[in-house]
């Protein structure tokens, strides 16, 4: 059970929300299983059908933004179609016994990442993907600022079918909402327990232990090695300023988080120069991503300190992030039933095949 190749059947805790578990059952794996197909990417630069090509805005609803101009943008910021929120029917709160309505207000935007139909987020320039951050920064500041009903903005891309992608051109979305989601509250409350008994963020302590910690645990009985954790083990990818992790309690079996290196809650406060070193990280982390399961279907999702004073005292404790998670699997009824995960590629296996990926350099 040392070695990443080794067969594991173990329950692992999620240490940023210990209420969420992983089973990881790599014997799994050789089970016949229905896997979600890789998707055969169209690389067009331009498809005279896509309403999101350069030349076709006027088959997008008005935008309202574009950079770094009208003509000749890189970025665009359209209202989604169909969105899932909205601020065109406002409607009061309302209780029925147990039952419980809140009003669906909100804003669902679509953020056009590039104006190339086909590229992918590893082909895009270290330059453009900073600009694109920057670009979601500024326009998650002024959906806070722009009514205090909004309590939380999420930024997200989706690929492929299985991810929830409609359109194949190169895009992500915003959702700013009107209550907190629960993923996000369950982080903040845990990360804000833990500081409280410990005075530290569990982000950067897991960020010190897969920079710094290495231990090898033995069986009582045999004597045999049980568990060996290298120095690195865990890391995929590290810049300057950002590290790319593989959780070790993975819910997805390639889902890797990439954190600042210094504690940072909200990401609206990451400057320019954190930016573009996280650019560099991401685009390498996803190079290695098509390397090694090229195709690969998935969600990236950005998870920042709430705005709010109910959320003030967080600053110390919460710590900003991107997950990545690549769909290489069908979840099965016992994974919808238990909200357990199962992954059947050990952590261990995936990071050391994601950091021995042959990429270019830059």
């Amino acid at each position: 059970m040392s070695e990443p190749g080794d067969i594991l059947r173990e329950i692992r805790i999620n240490p940023i929300v210990p209420t969420e578990s992983v089973l990881v059952a790599t014997a799994r794996g050789m089970r016949p299983k229905k896997a979600e197909e890789r998707v055969e990417r169209d690389t067009r630069a331009v498809v005279e059908t896509c309403p999101f090509c350069r030349g076709n805005e006027d088959r997008t609803p008005p935008q309202i933004k574009s950079y770094p101009d009208n003509l000749d943008w890189e970025i665009r910021i359209v209202p989604n179609l169909y969105p899932v929120l909205g601020d065109d029917r406002a409607q009061t709160n309302i209780a029925f016994g147990l039952q419980q309505v809140i009003d669906g207000y909100g804003r669902h935007e679509v953020v056009i990442d590039n104006p190339n139909h086909g590229i992918a987020l590893h082909e895009m320039g270290r330059e453009h993907l900073a600009s694109l951050f920057s670009v979601y920064q500024q326009r998650m500041a002024e959906l806070y600022a722009s009514d205090p009903r909004l309590k939380y903005v999420l930024v997200f891309k989706n690929f492929g079918a299985a991810a929830g992608a409609s359109i194949a051109h190169t895009h992500s979305q915003i959702i700013a909402t009107p209550v907190v989601p629960e993923n996000v509250q369950n982080e903040v409350h845990h990360s804000r327990e833990y500081h409280r008994k410990y005075s530290h963020c569990v982000f950067c302590s897991l960020i010190d232990e897969a920079l710094t910690y290495e231990a090898t645990i033995y069986d009582r009985d045999s004597g045999q090695i049980r568990r060996k954790i290298n120095v690195g083990q865990y890391v995929v990818e590290r810049g300057e300023r950002f590290v790319a992790i593989k959780p070790f309690a993975s819910r997805f079996e390639w889902e890797i988080h990439i954190l600042p290196l210094q504690h940072q809650a909200d990401f609206l406060k990451a400057t320019s120069e954190d930016l573009n070193d996280f650019a560099q990280v991401l685009r390498r982390t996803m190079a290695r991503l098509d390397k090694v399961v090229g195709g690969v279907q998935y969600n990236f999702f950005l998870h920042s300190v709430p705005h709010g004073s109910e959320f003030a005292g967080c600053q110390d404790s919460y710590h900003w992030h991107l997950e990545i998670c690549p769909r290489t699997s069908i979840p099965t009824g016992f994974e919808l039933g238990s909200g357990l995960f199962v992954s059947t590629v050990s952590p261990e296996s995936a990071a050391q095949a994601l950091r021995e990926a042959g990429i270019d350099g830059g």
